[in-house]
């Protein structure tokens, strides 16, 4: 018997002990032998079954040793084939299996002949299925089954597997049929109540609450499953043609390709693209690199006439914009006169072509897409119609790339950059003059995209702590102000007229002035303003008539009131004041420190003003022009960065005693080690990290410093300590050096060593904070040297 066992049954754990059993093939089997079924066609086999089980107990009772379905194999095979129907063996792609292992022990004909033709070294494994997922889904059978909590975290098994005889790739998405197994629970197993059940869906990538509910080994399966395949090559490739098209990049063409192949079951299938403007004219221009194109022989331009294209083409698609097929070339160079095109296909060894042409923009462009083999046949007008699902997608593909490229031409370099910061400025210049040159000779001249490939990243901030709680603050004594002026007001104004009104208007004033002491929420303040503006003022107006020394009582009330906004703005007013104090002292001594930064080697460096400051810098070798970048550039940079950010805690903390609202700023630096791509998004106006793979790192900068110390409720950045996330312990070793050195100069002292709780998009992370030693009297010109740096670094 063929036993194919999957590396899942050595590898992963699993909540069940799988038991192969046949226990309810054989109650099926024994419900045909009772006398009422005597003259039933089964009744004479069952009975035999029966027998044949009954010599062999272990079919029934079960059995883990998987070496028993090889001694039992005659007798598996009896009880499975009323499953296995013979004219059935050679359509359908069946197996009998154990489910959560794939071990799976009998197959259809056509399901051992495909296996039989991926190879001797192919091994069935599940794509893209984690050992943590399987463990779940076998808990949420088990709730199923057991229990009776049904939870649908179903998810399709793909099986990919090579066909031999094509060369190319088969795409096999899987069903299981369970009705042959079943679950009892060990003495070892908790019993599992509905509160466990909502727990655990509240926390499905929790796998250690999984395993606790549902320990290793704590339940029984007996029995076995049946799976069955379904080929979804041409579903499977159409997904991933689109996602690739979505995705772009330089590879997309070779990605394309791939996909194609495996759909059309044609492994030196090939594919190419160009692109044609002015197509009503004798000249057809490519926009694109000729080494897309399948049929231009890399030239740089071609005539659109019977010289080159035969008129058919000329007239079938780059008039109608209809697909063309050429199903055998050599044929087609006969009827041509081998015209040059018929010559240029025979050269590039393609003997069948299908020429896809799609409309790029409404001002004429065409693109047109090539598919070729190099035998004649292979694409012919019939399987051309397997496309018609596929074209649509590169229709809107080409189309949304000729917009972008056509707002790219139709703006001049003032019009796409904004200011550059000078490091990368030779770039862009270098693109601009390559775009003004390109334009005295070709209107469709286009600006390169900036992108900046392998650079570095380094991260920092300092960030005023507790700035929205302090926010809030002020505004709750401004109103608290305002509001009890305009009590103030009211009580003297009644002493003077003693109208109802005055003390109707008190209360209500006093009630908004509770509600303002017990916190603010939002829209109170402009429910409070309007309050004021509609019932209040109008009543002010009349007091202001009544007498002098309420004149005056009024007039104090409206000078507390800042002119333009009509508000009392005063501790809101000390607030920004600090914090605008507070920002332009960092950032000039960021912008002061970073011009002797660049002394050491050019990088990119960008600043941010928040509620603090913050900063990007990106150092590498295609940052520069004319210097050689080396890891050690990088090396200085992180410990410049480290005693910069010392440097502005100080200042920080220095300027404390100059501001009205008492702030106090919290560092953090993320450390990234990995190389990384950074692209000028042209929307944007603004550099942004460039590939999905690299998206994680702007996830983390926009969450860490909301992270916790794992275990605790504790934020990572608090006043007083510099924060270093890191993800590698390699950069941990290389920071402990540095804060070494500075613990020498007697700037920083302890350090602690954390782990953080997971993020978002980001877990695993760690910490160093250590903390900062102020200096009474701080003095911005005092730092160390770059010689320092050098020295240390060298060391």
């Amino acid at each position: 018997m063929k036993i194919i066992e999957s590396k899942l049954v050595a590898e992963t754990d699993l909540p069940l002990q799988l038991n192969v059993s046949f226990n309810k093939i054989f109650d099926l089997f024994k419900k045909y032998t009772d006398i009422e079924y005597a003259k039933h066609p089964y009744h004479s086999s069952a009975k035999k079954m029966v027998q044949l089980i009954n010599k062999h107990p272990e079919l029934n009772n079960g059995f883990s040793d998987y070496s028993l379905l090889e001694k039992y194999k005659e007798q598996i095979d009896l009880l499975l084939n009323p499953l296995f129907p013979e004219p059935l063996l050679l359509n359908e792609i069946k197996a009998a299996s154990i489910p959560f292992s794939f071990t799976s022990f009998k197959f259809s004909n056509r399901f051992e002949n495909i296996l039989k033709n991926a190879g001797d070294n192919f091994e069935l494994n599940v794509r893209n299925f984690e050992d943590d997922s399987m463990y779940i889904m076998a808990c949420t059978f088990i709730l199923s089954y057991v229990y009776g909590f049904n939870v649908d975290v179903k998810r399709p098994f793909y099986f990919d597997i090579p066909d031999g005889t094509t060369g190319t790739m088969k795409y096999y998405r899987t069903t299981f049929n369970a009705d042959f197994s079943d679950i009892t629970a060990t003495k070892d197993a908790p019993i599992l109540t509905e509160k466990d059940f909502k727990e655990l869906l509240n926390n499905f990538d929790n796998i250690a609450l999984w395993k606790e509910k549902f320990p290793p080994n704590s339940y029984i399966f007996k029995g076995f499953g049946l799976i069955s395949l379904f080929d979804v090559t041409s579903e499977e490739m159409l997904s991933s043609i689109k996602a690739n098209l979505l995705e772009g990049g330089k590879d997309l063409i070779p990605k394309l390709q791939s996909n194609l192949r495996d759909f059309y079951s044609i492994k030196d299938l090939k594919l190419g693209y160009s692109i044609f403007d002015n197509i009503n004219t004798k000249i057809c221009e490519t926009q694109v690199n000729k080494s897309n194109s399948l049929i231009l022989n890399h030239g740089t331009e071609i005539n659109c006439d019977s010289t080159y294209f035969c008129n058919s083409i000329m007239q079938k698609v780059f008039k109608d914009h209809e697909t063309f097929i050429i199903s055998d070339v050599a044929e087609y160079g006969l009827k041509t006169n081998n015209n040059l095109f018929s010559q240029n296909l025979q050269k590039n060894n393609i003997q069948s072509i299908i020429l896809i042409p799609i409309k790029a923009t409404d001002n004429g462009d065409l693109a047109l897409l090539e598919i070729a083999s190099p035998r004649a046949y292979d694409l012919n007008s019939v399987n051309i119609n397997k496309l018609k699902d596929i074209i649509p997608v590169f229709e809107v593909a080409v189309k949304r790339t000729s917009e972008e490229h056509q707002n790219i031409l139709e703006a001049t370099i003032q019009e796409n950059y904004t200011s550059i910061h000078s490091s990368v400025k030779w770039r862009f210049y270098e693109a601009a003059e390559k775009y003004h040159a390109a334009r005295q000779n070709n209107s469709n001249a286009k600006l390169d995209e900036i992108v900046f490939n392998e650079v570095y990243p380094l991260f920092g901030q300092s960030d005023i702590k507790g700035s929205s709680t302090a926010r809030n603050e002020a505004i709750q004594e401004d109103l608290t102000t305002q509001l009890t002026l305009a009590i103030t007001v009211l009580k003297d104004a009644c002493k003077t007229e003693r109208l109802p009104i005055y003390n109707e208007l008190m209360f209500r004033v006093s009630s908004y002035l509770i509600d303002v002491k017990k916190g603010l929420n939002a829209g109170d303040e402009i429910n409070i303003l309007d309050f004021l503006g509609r019932e209040i003022y109008p009543v002010f107006n009349h007091i202001n008539n009544i007498s002098t020394e309420l004149s005056k009582k009024v007039s104090v009330y409206m000078n507390r009131l800042d002119k333009d906004l009509n508000v009392v703005y005063e501790k809101r007013k000390e607030y920004e004041n600090s914090v605008t104090l507070l920002n332009d002292k960092l950032a000039q001594f960021l912008d002061n420190k970073q011009k002797q930064a660049q002394e050491m080697f050019p990088h990119y460096f960008e600043r941010y003003k928040t509620d603090g400051v913050e900063y990007n810098m990106y150092i590498g070798q295609t940052i520069t022009k004319n210097r050689k970048f080396d890891s050690l550039y990088l090396y200085n940079l992180r410990l410049w960065q480290l005693q910069t950010t010392y440097e502005m805690e100080n200042l920080a903390f220095y300027e404390r005693k100059n501001m009205q609202h008492d702030l106090q700023v919290a560092s953090l630096i993320l450390v990234h080690s990995n190389a990384m791509a950074i692209k000028f998004r042209m929307d944007e106006k603004q550099f942004d990290v460039d590939g999905a793979y690299n998206i994680r790192y702007e996830i983390i900068k926009k969450r860490i410093d909301k992270a916790n110390i794992k275990g605790t409720n504790e934020r990572l950045t608090v006043p007083g300590k510099i924060a270093i996330v890191y993800s590698q312990d390699k950069d941990a070793i290389e920071y402990i050096k540095y804060i070494n050195y500075l613990q020498s100069k007697n700037q920083l002292g302890k350090i602690e060593f954390l782990e953080l709780e997971d993020l978002q998009g980001a877990s695993g992370l760690k910490a160093l904070r250590v903390e900062v030693k102020y200096q009474e009297n701080f003095d911005v010109n005092k730092t160390i040297t770059f010689n320092d740096l050098i020295k240390e670094i060298e060391a």
